[in-house]
C-alpha cells in the first residue's frame, strides 16, 4: 500500500467514524482519567490520589518521559479538575457530522 493510498484509507476510517460518532480511544482514556480524578478529590480520598499519581507517573517515565515533567502535568490536571467539572470542549463537529447547520 502507498503513502497516499495509507493516507486515504486513514481519512476515510475517520470520516466514517465521525459519522458514527464513535470515540477514539484517547477520548476515552481522557473522560476516564477525568472521571478517577474527580471521584478522588470528591470522596477526599487525596493518598489513593497520590498513589495514582505515583503509578501513572512512574510508568510514563518507563517510556521515557521526564519524572518532573510528568509530576507537573499530573498536578495541573488535578489542579483544574479540582475547579471545573466540565473541562471538555463539545465535539460540535459530532452533533453535526456533514457540517454546521444552516441558518433558518
Amino acid at each position: 500500500m502507498t503513502l497516499k493510498a495509507a493516507r486515504q484509507r486513514q481519512k476515510a476510517l475517520r470520516d466514517a467514524n465521525r459519522r458514527a460518532r464513535r470515540p477514539a480511544r484517547d477520548d476515552i482514556a481522557r473522560v476516564a482519567l477525568f472521571w478517577l480524578i474527580r471521584r478522588a478529590i470528591e470522596k477526599e480520598q487525596e493518598a489513593e490520589l497520590e498513589k495514582f499519581q505515583d503509578k501513572i507517573v512512574s510508568m510514563l517515565t518507563d517510556q521515557g518521559f521526564d519524572e518532573r515533567e510528568c509530576d507537573l502535568v499530573f498536578d495541573e490536571l488535578v489542579a483544574k479538575y479540582r475547579v471545573d467539572d466540565r473541562p471538555f470542549r463539545r465535539k460540535l463537529h459530532l452533533l453535526h457530522p456533514d457540517g454546521a447547520p444552516e441558518d433558518e
